[in-house]
């Protein structure tokens, strides 16, 4: 009996061990990453808000055209929705917190301290952009919309949120809801469709002709974007210039208290 138990203990100890498994820990994300994440929910919320669409209607997406009066030379365009009554031109924000502003400010505020421009202001150059583009006949036909996700309040003039105005302020989730509302104010007014199917194809292939899709551009203009956001706003330790996104972020983010840092310093606040 012993011997065969010693044979047991043997053979076991001659069996190799298994390898734990052990899974590595999920690497955290930075806050450009988080930024960046949340913007991409929020165009995403955006794509099946234009899906709900009808299909005669036509969009487009992310339009960089030529605008010699913008400082980088150029307009980039979030959304263009064409349709039988107007042409929507929207401008999508990813802002945070209360939204300051009204129809007289060229500047806005989010949460009272960190300054945006008039989204209208912005959206007026990119439809300035648009009509260059088209027959002066169409160019009273847009429509103005500034999209906000539903994690930012309005505290703006009230006529941003009235259907009968041509400037109109939403949220993501109501979007394709205000351009059916716009479009049937505009039917009761004007007996007959101000674009007909073939005028709603030329347009559309107007703007996506004009688009640039050449990446090196399309980088060039988003850097001049960012030095013009960077003015005056830096790091607060290490005096690096900021993107618009990331001095947002700051300024909404209470454990900064209204100072800005750049994305290395950032983690570094209250330790």
């Amino acid at each position: 009996m012993l011997l065969f138990l010693n044979f047991i203990k043997k053979k076991s100890e001659s069996k190799p061990k298994q390898a734990t498994i052990t899974s590595s820990p999920k690497p955290k994300r930075t806050n450009e990453q988080i930024a960046i994440r949340k913007g991409e929910l929020g165009e995403y919320k955006i794509d099946i808000q234009l899906d709900q669409l009808p299909k005669s209607y036509r969009h487009l997406s992310d339009l960089l055209i030529p605008n010699p009066k913008a400082k980088s030379g150029y307009s980039q365009i979030d959304h263009v929705v064409i349709t039988p009554y107007a042409i929507f031109t929207i401008e999508t924000k990813n802002y945070q917190g209360t939204i300051y502003g009204g129809k007289d400010r060229n500047t806005w505020l989010v949460n009272g301290k960190f300054k945006m421009m008039n989204p209208f202001v912005q959206n007026y150059g990119h439809i300035k952009a648009l009509s260059s583009l088209i027959d002066k006949k169409y160019h009273e036909w847009f429509v103005s919309m500034v999209s906000f996700t539903k994690r930012s309040t309005f505290k703006v003039d009230s006529d941003y949120r009235k259907i009968a105005s041509n400037e109109l302020i939403v949220y993501d989730i109501e979007l394709s809801e205000f351009i059916h509302r716009k479009v049937s104010v505009l039917k009761i007014q004007h007996k007959d469709p101000l674009l007909n199917e073939s005028e709603i194809s030329t347009i559309y292939h107007t703007f996506l002709e004009a688009n640039i899709p050449d990446l090196h551009i399309r980088e060039e203009h988003k850097h001049a974007l960012d030095e013009k956001a960077s003015s005056g706003g830096t790091c607060t330790i290490c005096n690096k210039p900021v993107s618009e996104k990331v001095r947002g972020y700051c300024l909404s983010n209470r454990a900064f208290k209204g100072k800005i840092y750049c994305y290395e310093h950032q983690k570094n606040v209250g330790k």
